[in-house]
């Protein structure tokens, strides 16, 4: 399988990837010579590996019969300070709430999440600390 996307370039730092027929804006803050128009590249990336992780732990604790009334992933990425700048450490902190939840199905779900299911977290795993923690509120 290959996936592909259009990134077009709209003058200064603006760009707009047609992405599964989406539509997503990146663009650099006003210091960066853009106009802040769109998030920037690398918080994306964040973004796309909370998108993965989620989807895999919502349909496993689904299966797994735990009623979940809210479900939030916070992803916090430490860069490095020289260039190219990069993400050397990404931790991620997964909030449950809901009745009656079981702590050993929530890990295992997180667990098979980022060890067997979400292809963002294998590729990220190769070039970044990754590590995670669960929050269940009562």
């Amino acid at each position: 399988m290959t996936h592909e996307i259009i990134c077009d370039w709209n003058k200064e730092m603006f760009f707009e990837a047609d992405t599964n027929g989406h539509m997503v804006k990146m663009d650099a803050n006003e210091a960066a010579g853009g106009r802040n128009n769109g998030p920037r590249p690398k918080p994306l990336l964040l973004t796309a590996l909370a998108g993965c992780t989620g989807m895999d732990v919502a349909s496993l604790v689904k299966k797994m019969r735990q009623k979940v009334d809210d479900f939030q992933i916070k992803v916090e990425g430490e860069m490095t300070e020289e260039h190219p700048k990069y993400y050397r450490k990404i931790h991620l902190i997964y909030r449950f709430k809901g009745q009656d939840l079981d702590p050993e199905k929530l890990k295992k779900a997180v667990d098979l999440s980022q060890d067997k299911y979400c292809g963002i977290s294998a590729m990220l795993k190769k070039a970044a600390e990754l590590s995670y923690e669960i929050e269940i509120a009562k």
